[in-house]
Protein backbone atom coordinates (compact mmCIF):
# COMPACT_ATOMS: atom_id res chain seq x y z
CA UNK A 1 0.00 0.00 0.00
CA UNK A 2 0.71 3.40 -1.13
CA UNK A 3 2.02 5.89 2.58
CA UNK A 4 -0.62 8.28 2.89
CA UNK A 5 -4.14 9.39 3.97
CA UNK A 6 -6.59 7.44 1.75
CA UNK A 7 -9.76 9.44 2.25
CA UNK A 8 -13.26 7.48 1.89
CA UNK A 9 -13.69 6.47 -1.43
CA UNK A 10 -10.20 5.16 -1.41
CA UNK A 11 -10.42 3.32 1.63
CA UNK A 12 -13.35 2.08 0.61
CA UNK A 13 -12.43 0.79 -2.88
CA UNK A 14 -9.79 -1.10 -1.19
CA UNK A 15 -12.35 -2.84 1.92
CA UNK A 16 -14.45 -3.97 -0.81
CA UNK A 17 -12.58 -6.48 -1.12
CA UNK A 18 -12.80 -7.92 2.71
CA UNK A 19 -16.37 -6.50 3.58
CA UNK A 20 -19.31 -5.29 1.93
CA UNK A 21 -19.46 -1.70 1.32
CA UNK A 22 -22.15 0.46 0.22
CA UNK A 23 -22.90 1.49 -3.00
CA UNK A 24 -21.64 4.82 -4.40
CA UNK A 25 -20.21 7.09 -6.98
CA UNK A 26 -17.62 9.88 -6.61
CA UNK A 27 -18.75 13.04 -9.38
CA UNK A 28 -17.52 16.14 -10.10
CA UNK A 29 -20.80 17.74 -11.61
CA UNK A 30 -24.21 17.85 -11.58
CA UNK A 31 -25.17 15.99 -14.36
CA UNK A 32 -23.09 13.21 -13.48
CA UNK A 33 -24.82 13.15 -9.44
CA UNK A 34 -28.01 13.00 -11.29
CA UNK A 35 -27.03 10.18 -13.05
CA UNK A 36 -25.67 8.73 -10.21
CA UNK A 37 -29.11 8.82 -8.62
CA UNK A 38 -30.76 7.10 -11.45
CA UNK A 39 -27.97 3.86 -10.66
CA UNK A 40 -28.58 3.98 -7.29
CA UNK A 41 -31.61 4.87 -5.89
CA UNK A 42 -33.34 7.65 -3.71
CA UNK A 43 -32.84 8.31 -0.84
CA UNK A 44 -29.49 8.94 -0.71
CA UNK A 45 -26.35 10.68 0.69
CA UNK A 46 -24.10 13.21 -0.49
CA UNK A 47 -20.60 13.72 0.92
CA UNK A 48 -17.88 15.98 0.35
CA UNK A 49 -14.29 14.29 -0.35
CA UNK A 50 -11.62 16.23 0.79
CA UNK A 51 -7.95 15.36 2.64
CA UNK A 52 -9.46 18.82 4.43
CA UNK A 53 -12.72 17.47 5.51
CA UNK A 54 -12.21 13.64 6.96
CA UNK A 55 -14.62 14.49 9.90
CA UNK A 56 -17.40 15.53 7.34
CA UNK A 57 -19.62 15.93 9.63
CA UNK A 58 -18.02 18.27 11.80
CA UNK A 59 -17.98 21.15 8.84
CA UNK A 60 -21.46 19.65 7.51
CA UNK A 61 -20.22 18.03 4.84
CA UNK A 62 -22.69 15.07 4.94
CA UNK A 63 -26.64 15.99 3.52
CA UNK A 64 -29.43 13.42 2.61
CA UNK A 65 -32.13 13.95 -0.63
CA UNK A 66 -34.75 12.28 -1.23
CA UNK A 67 -35.37 13.04 -4.43
CA UNK A 68 -33.68 14.88 -7.19
CA UNK A 69 -34.66 18.49 -6.22
CA UNK A 70 -33.45 18.18 -2.71
CA UNK A 71 -30.44 16.41 -4.69
CA UNK A 72 -29.58 19.58 -7.20
CA UNK A 73 -30.22 22.04 -3.81
CA UNK A 74 -27.62 19.04 -1.62
CA UNK A 75 -25.11 18.88 -4.18
CA UNK A 76 -25.48 22.99 -4.81
CA UNK A 77 -24.38 23.54 -0.83
CA UNK A 78 -21.93 21.31 -0.86
CA UNK A 79 -19.87 22.45 -3.79
CA UNK A 80 -20.91 26.23 -1.75
CA UNK A 81 -19.30 24.80 1.40
CA UNK A 82 -15.81 23.33 -0.31
CA UNK A 83 -15.71 26.83 -1.76
CA UNK A 84 -16.47 28.97 1.28
CA UNK A 85 -13.88 26.37 3.43
CA UNK A 86 -11.32 26.25 0.46
CA UNK A 87 -11.01 22.79 0.50
CA UNK A 88 -8.93 20.74 -2.17
CA UNK A 89 -12.32 18.97 -3.61
CA UNK A 90 -11.46 15.26 -5.00
CA UNK A 91 -15.42 15.26 -5.78
CA UNK A 92 -18.67 14.53 -3.89
CA UNK A 93 -20.02 11.08 -3.44
CA UNK A 94 -23.36 10.35 -3.99
CA UNK A 95 -23.92 6.68 -1.95
CA UNK A 96 -27.19 4.54 -1.51
CA UNK A 97 -28.56 5.17 2.12
CA UNK A 98 -28.14 2.13 4.64
CA UNK A 99 -30.85 2.17 7.91
CA UNK A 100 -29.60 0.12 10.63
CA UNK A 101 -27.43 0.68 13.40
CA UNK A 102 -24.16 2.50 13.83
CA UNK A 103 -21.28 0.62 15.00
CA UNK A 104 -17.25 1.53 14.75
CA UNK A 105 -14.50 -1.39 13.58
CA UNK A 106 -11.30 -0.10 13.62
CA UNK A 107 -7.61 -1.11 13.66
CA UNK A 108 -4.98 0.55 15.90
CA UNK A 109 -1.09 -0.19 15.35
CA UNK A 110 0.11 -0.13 18.67
CA UNK A 111 4.31 -0.52 20.04
CA UNK A 112 3.90 -3.22 21.88
CA UNK A 113 1.05 -5.24 20.69
CA UNK A 114 1.11 -4.70 17.27
CA UNK A 115 -2.49 -4.31 15.54
CA UNK A 116 -5.39 -4.10 17.43
CA UNK A 117 -9.10 -4.32 16.65
CA UNK A 118 -11.39 -1.94 18.09
CA UNK A 119 -15.08 -2.29 18.34
CA UNK A 120 -17.45 0.47 19.48
CA UNK A 121 -20.78 2.18 19.44
CA UNK A 122 -20.16 3.84 16.24
CA UNK A 123 -21.46 7.23 14.34
CA UNK A 124 -21.02 10.94 15.24
CA UNK A 125 -21.10 10.27 19.03
CA UNK A 126 -17.96 7.88 18.87
CA UNK A 127 -15.59 9.98 20.63
CA UNK A 128 -18.47 11.62 22.92
CA UNK A 129 -19.54 8.37 24.35
CA UNK A 130 -16.06 6.23 24.22
CA UNK A 131 -17.83 3.24 23.87
CA UNK A 132 -15.37 0.60 22.50
CA UNK A 133 -13.81 -2.98 23.49
CA UNK A 134 -10.12 -3.64 22.24
CA UNK A 135 -8.14 -7.10 21.14
CA UNK A 136 -4.98 -7.84 19.63
CA UNK A 137 -5.34 -8.79 16.21
CA UNK A 138 -6.70 -10.87 14.36
CA UNK A 139 -9.59 -12.28 16.61
CA UNK A 140 -12.01 -15.07 16.62
CA UNK A 141 -15.69 -15.06 16.26
CA UNK A 142 -15.85 -16.00 20.21
CA UNK A 143 -13.83 -12.93 20.79
CA UNK A 144 -16.27 -11.25 18.68
CA UNK A 145 -18.89 -11.91 21.25
CA UNK A 146 -17.07 -10.90 23.99
CA UNK A 147 -16.36 -7.21 22.46
CA UNK A 148 -19.80 -7.07 21.62
CA UNK A 149 -20.85 -7.82 25.65
CA UNK A 150 -18.52 -5.49 26.75
CA UNK A 151 -20.37 -2.80 24.97
CA UNK A 152 -22.19 -0.48 27.89
CA UNK A 153 -24.46 0.48 24.52
CA UNK A 154 -24.83 -3.61 23.77
CA UNK A 155 -28.68 -3.62 23.95
CA UNK A 156 -28.84 -1.18 20.14
CA UNK A 157 -27.15 -4.54 18.78
CA UNK A 158 -29.82 -6.64 20.58
CA UNK A 159 -32.55 -5.16 19.68
CA UNK A 160 -34.14 -2.29 21.71
CA UNK A 161 -37.62 -0.92 22.48
CA UNK A 162 -39.31 -3.29 20.03
CA UNK A 163 -36.16 -2.91 17.31
CA UNK A 164 -35.13 -5.93 15.60
CA UNK A 165 -31.70 -7.31 17.02
CA UNK A 166 -28.75 -6.92 14.32
CA UNK A 167 -27.27 -9.71 11.91
CA UNK A 168 -24.51 -10.45 14.69
CA UNK A 169 -23.32 -13.71 12.38
CA UNK A 170 -22.43 -11.03 9.55
CA UNK A 171 -20.76 -8.33 12.31
CA UNK A 172 -18.95 -10.99 14.00
CA UNK A 173 -17.82 -12.21 10.68
CA UNK A 174 -17.02 -8.71 9.40
CA UNK A 175 -14.97 -8.11 12.85
CA UNK A 176 -13.12 -11.18 12.53
CA UNK A 177 -12.28 -10.31 8.64
CA UNK A 178 -11.27 -7.17 9.50
CA UNK A 179 -8.93 -8.02 12.04
CA UNK A 180 -7.46 -10.39 10.16
CA UNK A 181 -6.53 -7.37 6.94
CA UNK A 182 -3.04 -6.89 8.83
CA UNK A 183 -1.91 -10.17 8.34
CA UNK A 184 -1.56 -9.15 4.41
CA UNK A 185 -1.10 -5.10 4.92
CA UNK A 186 1.32 -4.90 8.00
CA UNK A 187 2.04 -1.05 6.72
CA UNK A 188 -1.51 0.50 7.82
CA UNK A 189 -1.43 2.46 10.74
CA UNK A 190 -4.99 3.23 11.56
CA UNK A 191 -7.98 1.93 9.68
CA UNK A 192 -11.56 3.49 10.75
CA UNK A 193 -14.53 2.31 9.66
CA UNK A 194 -17.39 4.37 11.07
CA UNK A 195 -19.71 3.96 10.60
CA UNK A 196 -20.19 0.44 9.12
CA UNK A 197 -24.19 0.41 9.57
CA UNK A 198 -25.86 -3.14 10.06
CA UNK A 199 -29.27 -4.06 10.44
CA UNK A 200 -31.63 -7.54 10.62
CA UNK A 201 -30.53 -8.63 7.20
CA UNK A 202 -27.09 -6.96 6.09
CA UNK A 203 -24.44 -4.70 6.74
CA UNK A 204 -22.48 -2.06 4.79
CA UNK A 205 -19.31 -0.07 5.26
CA UNK A 206 -20.67 3.37 4.73
CA UNK A 207 -17.56 5.62 5.72
CA UNK A 208 -13.90 4.49 6.35
CA UNK A 209 -10.44 6.19 6.10
CA UNK A 210 -7.33 4.47 5.86
CA UNK A 211 -3.54 5.78 7.15
CA UNK A 212 -0.50 4.05 6.22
Amino acid sequence: MKRGVYTEERAEDFLRKYVPVAQHVLVDSLEDAEKAAKKLGFPLVLKIISPQALHKSDVKGVRFAKNTEELIAEYGALIALAREKKFFLEGILIQEFIEGSYVLIGLKKDAVFGHVLVFGIGGIYTELLKDVSFRVCPITEKDAEEMMNELKMKELLWGYRGSAPVNLKLLKKTMVTVSRIPLEHKDIEEMDINPFVINDKNGFVVDARIVV
